[in-house]
Order: C-alpha cells, then sequence, then structure tokens
C-alpha cells in the first residue's frame, strides 16, 4: 500500500488518499474455499458483479471466452454475485456455482454471494467504489456486469459500464498493453 497526497487549490484543503491493492483480500469462493488475491499478483484482473437473473446474464458467456482466450497471459476474471438490483441473484453460492457451471462453462474464479452497494457493501467493493481507497475515482454499481480493471499491482485502472460488453476493443487494448 502506497500513500500519496493529492493537492488542492490551497494547503488547507490538501488530503491523504491511501491508495490499496486489492492483493490485499482473502476471500471465500462459491465452492467455501478461500481464496488470496494476493496470488493474483503480477496479473491483470478484471473484477465483476454478476447475476444468474439478468439481462446482461448472457455476458457470462463472453467473460468465459475472454478468459480462455487471454489467461495465459496473466490475466484472470474474479466474478462476485450480488443480488444487489431486482433480487436477480436469489439463489445460494452452490445454486450460483451450479447455473455458471451447467449454463456457461465458467472456469474463472467465483467469489460467494457479496453485496456491491449500500450499508453492507464488501471491503473488496469498498476499495473499488472510494477515491479515498482506491486512489483512482468515486463510483458506484450501476447494475449487474459492472467491470473494474485492475492493473498487475493491484490498483484500480478503468471502470467499465455494465452494458458495456467484456470483450469490447477497449477492454482487450487494456488486456493486451
Amino acid at each position: 500500500m502506497g500513500l500519496f497526497t493529492i493537492s488542492c487549490n490551497s494547503q488547507e484543503n490538501q488530503s491523504t488518499v491511501e491508495k490499496q491493492s486489492i492483493h490485499q483480500f482473502t476471500l471465500m469462493d462459491l465452492n467455501g474455499s478461500s481464496f488470496d488475491m494476493s496470488t493474483l499478483k503480477g496479473k491483470k484482473v478484471m473484477i465483476v458483479n454478476t447475476a444468474s437473473k439478468c439481462g446482461l446474464t448472457y455476458q457470462y458467456e463472453i467473460l468465459e471466452k475472454l478468459y480462455k482466450k487471454y489467461k495465459s497471459e496473466n490475466f484472470v476474471i474474479v466474478g462476485f454475485p450480488a443480488n444487489n438490483f431486482l433480487w436477480q441473484e436469489p439463489g445460494t453460492n452452490e445454486d450460483i456455482a451450479k447455473f455458471c457451471l451447467k449454463n456457461y462453462g465458467v472456469t474463472f474464479p467465483m467469489m460467494e454471494k457479496i453485496s456491491v452497494k449500500g450499508s453492507d457493501m464488501h471491503p473488496v467493493y469498498q476499495l473499488l467504489t472510494k477515491k479515498n481507497k482506491n486512489g483512482y475515482k468515486d463510483s458506484s454499481v450501476k447494475w449487474n456486469f459492472q467491470k473494474y480493471l485492475i492493473n498487475e499491482n493491484g490498483y484500480l485502472e478503468k471502470i467499465i459500464s455494465p452494458r458495456t460488453k467484456p470483450d469490447d476493443p477497449s477492454v482487450i487494448e487494456w488486456i493486451k498493453t
């Protein structure tokens, strides 16, 4: 974790932002196993909040193709099922795991179901959405399948709209550079 200072118009308005890395987290995956995000050091990471009953659920197929194509080039996708938008992820972790495998052959890491907004927002999403933690910008999760692009050092670099497909040329360019 690195500290840096953001200067405003005057010395009195100076504030310190602690830019935090995603690598600090150890999470639980859909199968109840521990997943240490520090194992992703040196890889570009796409974090995406998912849902099984959303109009954008078809993006699972695109995500899986993208993962298979670029995983040998130090790229990984990490999915976070969430039930924050119109109850579109009502299932248990086991239900979600079965759905993802059966319908889309998902092999990229899928974490346990979490909350991506509100008072019970998961700490990973607190980092992703708060400039004072990510050092990049404040944002909110607009809908299911919003993508956060994390660099090899674990820092947030880009936020991609839910409606933008995972294989959009801007995303592919980011993966390749």
